[in-house]
Protein backbone atom coordinates (compact mmCIF):
# COMPACT_ATOMS: atom_id res chain seq x y z
CA UNK A 1 0.00 0.00 0.00
CA UNK A 2 1.57 3.31 -0.61
CA UNK A 3 1.86 5.43 2.20
CA UNK A 4 0.04 8.98 2.76
CA UNK A 5 1.96 11.58 2.44
CA UNK A 6 -0.05 14.64 1.59
CA UNK A 7 -2.40 16.12 4.09
CA UNK A 8 -6.28 15.44 3.72
CA UNK A 9 -8.83 17.83 5.44
CA UNK A 10 -12.34 17.38 5.00
CA UNK A 11 -15.88 18.48 5.34
CA UNK A 12 -19.39 16.59 4.82
CA UNK A 13 -22.71 18.60 4.68
CA UNK A 14 -25.88 16.22 5.62
CA UNK A 15 -29.30 17.16 5.78
CA UNK A 16 -31.91 15.51 8.33
CA UNK A 17 -35.66 14.98 7.45
CA UNK A 18 -38.43 13.64 9.82
CA UNK A 19 -35.55 11.72 11.57
CA UNK A 20 -33.76 11.51 15.09
CA UNK A 21 -30.26 11.22 13.74
CA UNK A 22 -28.24 11.22 17.19
CA UNK A 23 -30.35 10.49 20.09
CA UNK A 24 -29.34 11.67 24.02
CA UNK A 25 -29.58 8.70 26.44
CA UNK A 26 -29.54 11.47 29.00
CA UNK A 27 -32.44 13.37 27.50
CA UNK A 28 -35.04 10.73 26.65
CA UNK A 29 -33.17 9.96 23.37
CA UNK A 30 -34.00 13.07 21.76
CA UNK A 31 -32.16 14.21 19.63
CA UNK A 32 -29.20 15.81 20.39
CA UNK A 33 -28.68 19.67 20.85
CA UNK A 34 -26.20 22.61 22.70
CA UNK A 35 -27.62 24.85 24.73
CA UNK A 36 -28.28 27.20 22.17
CA UNK A 37 -30.54 24.81 20.29
CA UNK A 38 -28.37 23.74 17.81
CA UNK A 39 -28.42 20.42 16.57
CA UNK A 40 -25.62 17.91 17.18
CA UNK A 41 -24.48 14.56 16.16
CA UNK A 42 -21.35 13.58 18.38
CA UNK A 43 -18.05 12.84 16.61
CA UNK A 44 -18.40 8.95 18.48
CA UNK A 45 -21.39 8.67 16.05
CA UNK A 46 -20.17 9.24 12.72
CA UNK A 47 -17.22 7.36 13.60
CA UNK A 48 -19.75 4.28 14.61
CA UNK A 49 -21.22 4.89 10.99
CA UNK A 50 -17.86 4.94 9.33
CA UNK A 51 -16.71 1.34 11.08
CA UNK A 52 -19.71 0.32 9.61
CA UNK A 53 -19.82 1.26 5.87
CA UNK A 54 -15.74 -0.25 5.95
CA UNK A 55 -17.12 -2.89 7.54
CA UNK A 56 -19.66 -2.97 4.67
CA UNK A 57 -16.42 -2.12 1.96
CA UNK A 58 -14.96 -5.89 3.46
CA UNK A 59 -12.32 -4.16 5.98
CA UNK A 60 -11.47 -5.93 9.34
CA UNK A 61 -13.05 -3.33 12.11
CA UNK A 62 -12.10 -3.86 15.80
CA UNK A 63 -14.95 -1.67 17.80
CA UNK A 64 -17.87 -4.03 15.75
CA UNK A 65 -21.44 -3.30 17.15
CA UNK A 66 -22.91 -6.06 18.57
CA UNK A 67 -25.27 -6.81 16.08
CA UNK A 68 -22.66 -6.72 13.34
CA UNK A 69 -20.42 -9.05 14.38
CA UNK A 70 -18.82 -11.05 12.24
CA UNK A 71 -15.99 -13.28 14.27
CA UNK A 72 -18.23 -14.52 17.18
CA UNK A 73 -15.99 -12.27 19.75
CA UNK A 74 -18.57 -10.37 22.39
CA UNK A 75 -16.11 -8.39 23.39
CA UNK A 76 -12.82 -5.88 22.50
CA UNK A 77 -10.85 -8.27 24.82
CA UNK A 78 -12.23 -11.69 23.47
CA UNK A 79 -11.67 -10.04 19.90
CA UNK A 80 -8.09 -8.59 20.83
CA UNK A 81 -7.07 -12.54 23.00
CA UNK A 82 -8.64 -13.76 19.39
CA UNK A 83 -5.35 -12.45 17.25
CA UNK A 84 -2.45 -15.06 17.60
CA UNK A 85 -0.25 -12.21 16.40
CA UNK A 86 -1.44 -10.14 19.80
CA UNK A 87 -0.45 -12.64 21.98
CA UNK A 88 2.79 -13.40 20.04
CA UNK A 89 3.72 -9.86 20.91
CA UNK A 90 3.20 -10.17 24.92
CA UNK A 91 4.54 -7.25 26.35
CA UNK A 92 5.93 -5.18 23.70
CA UNK A 93 3.53 -2.47 22.92
CA UNK A 94 5.18 -1.30 19.95
CA UNK A 95 4.88 -4.67 18.12
CA UNK A 96 1.63 -4.81 19.95
CA UNK A 97 0.81 -1.82 18.38
CA UNK A 98 1.81 -2.16 15.01
CA UNK A 99 0.33 -5.62 14.77
CA UNK A 100 -3.21 -4.33 15.43
CA UNK A 101 -2.87 -1.20 13.42
CA UNK A 102 -2.21 -3.63 10.15
CA UNK A 103 -4.98 -5.59 11.47
CA UNK A 104 -7.77 -3.56 11.67
CA UNK A 105 -8.18 -0.37 9.04
CA UNK A 106 -10.58 1.51 12.36
CA UNK A 107 -7.43 1.29 14.78
CA UNK A 108 -4.75 2.56 12.19
CA UNK A 109 -7.50 5.26 11.12
CA UNK A 110 -9.01 6.23 14.56
CA UNK A 111 -6.50 4.77 16.98
CA UNK A 112 -7.33 2.73 19.96
CA UNK A 113 -6.55 2.10 23.31
CA UNK A 114 -5.76 -1.55 24.46
CA UNK A 115 -6.39 -1.80 28.17
CA UNK A 116 -7.25 -5.30 29.50
CA UNK A 117 -6.48 -7.00 32.42
CA UNK A 118 -5.60 -10.68 32.03
CA UNK A 119 -5.71 -12.09 35.35
CA UNK A 120 -2.08 -10.79 36.74
CA UNK A 121 -0.21 -8.12 36.30
CA UNK A 122 2.38 -9.10 34.18
CA UNK A 123 0.10 -10.86 31.60
CA UNK A 124 -2.04 -7.34 31.64
CA UNK A 125 -2.08 -5.41 28.36
CA UNK A 126 -1.84 -1.38 28.26
CA UNK A 127 -1.34 -0.06 24.62
CA UNK A 128 -2.78 3.40 23.36
CA UNK A 129 -2.57 4.12 19.77
CA UNK A 130 -3.02 7.79 17.89
CA UNK A 131 -4.55 7.14 14.78
CA UNK A 132 -4.39 9.91 11.97
CA UNK A 133 -8.30 10.50 10.74
CA UNK A 134 -9.46 13.51 13.79
CA UNK A 135 -13.24 13.90 13.03
CA UNK A 136 -15.48 17.20 14.58
CA UNK A 137 -19.37 16.52 15.85
CA UNK A 138 -22.08 17.71 13.08
CA UNK A 139 -23.21 20.45 14.35
CA UNK A 140 -26.63 22.14 12.33
CA UNK A 141 -26.48 25.44 10.35
CA UNK A 142 -29.86 26.59 12.34
CA UNK A 143 -31.45 25.47 15.76
CA UNK A 144 -33.34 22.67 15.43
CA UNK A 145 -37.04 21.94 15.74
CA UNK A 146 -37.91 19.23 17.29
CA UNK A 147 -41.30 17.16 17.75
CA UNK A 148 -42.54 14.30 20.03
CA UNK A 149 -44.99 11.86 19.57
CA UNK A 150 -46.35 9.02 21.75
CA UNK A 151 -46.50 5.83 21.01
CA UNK A 152 -48.11 2.48 21.87
CA UNK A 153 -47.23 -1.00 22.24
CA UNK A 154 -50.77 -3.20 20.64
CA UNK A 155 -49.50 -6.71 21.79
CA UNK A 156 -48.82 -8.48 24.88
CA UNK A 157 -44.78 -8.86 25.34
CA UNK A 158 -45.40 -12.11 28.18
CA UNK A 159 -48.46 -14.58 28.17
CA UNK A 160 -50.03 -13.56 31.90
CA UNK A 161 -52.24 -15.63 33.85
CA UNK A 162 -54.90 -15.01 31.76
CA UNK A 163 -54.16 -15.89 28.08
CA UNK A 164 -57.27 -13.99 27.07
CA UNK A 165 -56.55 -10.92 28.78
CA UNK A 166 -54.43 -8.11 26.74
CA UNK A 167 -51.96 -6.54 29.16
CA UNK A 168 -51.97 -2.67 29.43
CA UNK A 169 -50.79 -0.92 26.63
CA UNK A 170 -47.10 0.68 27.37
CA UNK A 171 -46.50 4.07 26.38
CA UNK A 172 -43.52 5.82 25.39
CA UNK A 173 -42.23 8.86 22.91
CA UNK A 174 -40.91 9.13 19.45
CA UNK A 175 -38.32 12.09 18.98
CA UNK A 176 -38.20 13.40 15.57
CA UNK A 177 -36.10 16.56 13.92
CA UNK A 178 -38.47 17.89 11.42
CA UNK A 179 -35.46 19.09 9.15
CA UNK A 180 -32.26 20.14 9.48
CA UNK A 181 -28.80 20.98 7.77
CA UNK A 182 -25.71 19.40 9.61
CA UNK A 183 -21.77 20.06 8.90
CA UNK A 184 -18.93 18.06 10.35
CA UNK A 185 -15.62 18.66 8.86
CA UNK A 186 -12.01 15.98 9.89
CA UNK A 187 -8.26 16.03 8.79
CA UNK A 188 -6.21 13.20 8.20
CA UNK A 189 -2.70 13.68 9.94
CA UNK A 190 0.45 12.06 7.76
CA UNK A 191 2.54 11.94 10.44
CA UNK A 192 0.38 10.10 12.75
CA UNK A 193 -0.47 8.31 9.84
CA UNK A 194 3.34 7.10 9.29
CA UNK A 195 3.15 6.09 12.39
CA UNK A 196 -0.06 3.48 11.88
CA UNK A 197 0.63 2.72 8.83
CA UNK A 198 -2.47 4.43 7.36
CA UNK A 199 -2.17 4.54 3.67
CA UNK A 200 -3.14 6.65 0.46
CA UNK A 201 -5.72 3.52 -0.15
CA UNK A 202 -7.08 3.66 3.16
CA UNK A 203 -8.03 7.52 2.72
CA UNK A 204 -9.68 6.53 -0.50
CA UNK A 205 -11.78 4.12 1.80
CA UNK A 206 -12.71 6.09 4.29
CA UNK A 207 -13.94 8.98 1.43
CA UNK A 208 -16.31 6.23 0.36
CA UNK A 209 -17.38 5.56 3.70
CA UNK A 210 -18.21 9.35 3.77
CA UNK A 211 -20.21 9.89 0.62
CA UNK A 212 -21.98 6.71 1.63
CA UNK A 213 -22.33 7.83 5.40
CA UNK A 214 -26.15 5.89 5.46
CA UNK A 215 -26.26 3.07 3.65
CA UNK A 216 -27.19 0.24 5.72
CA UNK A 217 -28.18 2.44 8.45
CA UNK A 218 -31.82 2.83 8.46
CA UNK A 219 -33.80 1.88 11.62
CA UNK A 220 -37.13 3.30 13.08
CA UNK A 221 -35.40 6.68 14.22
CA UNK A 222 -34.05 6.62 10.94
CA UNK A 223 -36.01 5.17 7.73
CA UNK A 224 -34.55 4.82 4.34
CA UNK A 225 -34.12 8.76 2.80
CA UNK A 226 -34.07 10.48 5.92
CA UNK A 227 -30.58 11.15 6.49
CA UNK A 228 -28.31 12.03 3.21
CA UNK A 229 -25.00 13.37 2.93
CA UNK A 230 -25.49 16.35 0.33
CA UNK A 231 -22.01 17.09 -0.22
CA UNK A 232 -18.51 15.92 0.51
CA UNK A 233 -15.31 18.31 0.52
CA UNK A 234 -12.09 16.74 -0.31
CA UNK A 235 -8.82 18.85 0.24
CA UNK A 236 -5.70 17.26 -0.79
CA UNK A 237 -2.35 19.34 0.28
CA UNK A 238 0.32 18.93 -1.78
CA UNK A 239 2.71 18.35 1.15
CA UNK A 240 2.52 16.48 4.49
CA UNK A 241 2.18 19.41 6.48
CA UNK A 242 -0.18 21.44 4.44
CA UNK A 243 -0.58 25.07 2.26
CA UNK A 244 -2.97 25.84 5.55
CA UNK A 245 -4.07 25.07 9.03
CA UNK A 246 -7.04 22.90 8.88
CA UNK A 247 -9.12 25.29 11.12
CA UNK A 248 -8.38 27.62 8.35
CA UNK A 249 -9.62 25.15 5.49
CA UNK A 250 -12.73 24.34 7.42
CA UNK A 251 -13.91 27.73 7.94
CA UNK A 252 -13.11 28.82 4.04
CA UNK A 253 -16.44 26.27 3.57
CA UNK A 254 -19.74 28.74 4.65
CA UNK A 255 -23.24 27.41 4.56
CA UNK A 256 -26.16 29.78 5.38
CA UNK A 257 -29.80 29.90 4.95
CA UNK A 258 -31.90 31.74 2.06
CA UNK A 259 -34.80 31.14 3.17
CA UNK A 260 -37.03 32.49 6.27
CA UNK A 261 -38.01 28.66 7.35
CA UNK A 262 -35.72 26.64 5.14
CA UNK A 263 -37.35 23.11 4.01
CA UNK A 264 -34.75 21.72 1.69
CA UNK A 265 -31.41 21.59 1.50
CA UNK A 266 -31.71 24.16 -2.12
CA UNK A 267 -32.95 26.82 0.84
CA UNK A 268 -29.34 27.02 1.70
CA UNK A 269 -26.35 28.64 -0.18
CA UNK A 270 -23.25 26.57 -0.15
CA UNK A 271 -19.90 29.07 -1.03
CA UNK A 272 -16.70 28.10 -1.11
CA UNK A 273 -13.51 30.70 -0.41
CA UNK A 274 -11.10 30.14 -2.65
CA UNK A 275 -7.48 29.43 -1.31
CA UNK A 276 -4.56 29.74 -3.41
CA UNK A 277 -2.94 25.99 -4.55
CA UNK A 278 -5.84 23.96 -2.61
CA UNK A 279 -8.93 23.21 -4.68
CA UNK A 280 -11.26 20.32 -2.91
CA UNK A 281 -12.38 17.32 -5.00
CA UNK A 282 -16.35 18.00 -4.31
CA UNK A 283 -19.03 14.81 -4.68
CA UNK A 284 -22.22 16.61 -5.10
CA UNK A 285 -25.23 14.10 -4.13
CA UNK A 286 -28.00 16.93 -4.10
Amino acid sequence: MSRLINKVDFAVILSVKNANPNGDPLNGNRPRENYEGYGEISDVCIKRKIRNRLQDLGQDIFVQSDERRTDGFRSLKDRADGCAELKKAGKDKERYAAIACEKWIDVRSFGQVFAFKKGDEDSSVSVGIRGPVSIHSAVSVLPIEISSMQITKSVNGETGKDPDKKSPDTMGMKHRVEFGVYVFCGSINTQLAAKTGFSGEDSELIRKALITLFENDCSSARPDGSMEVCKLYWWKHNSQSGQYSSAKVHRSLRVEPKAENPKNIADFEISLEILDDLSPEIYDGI
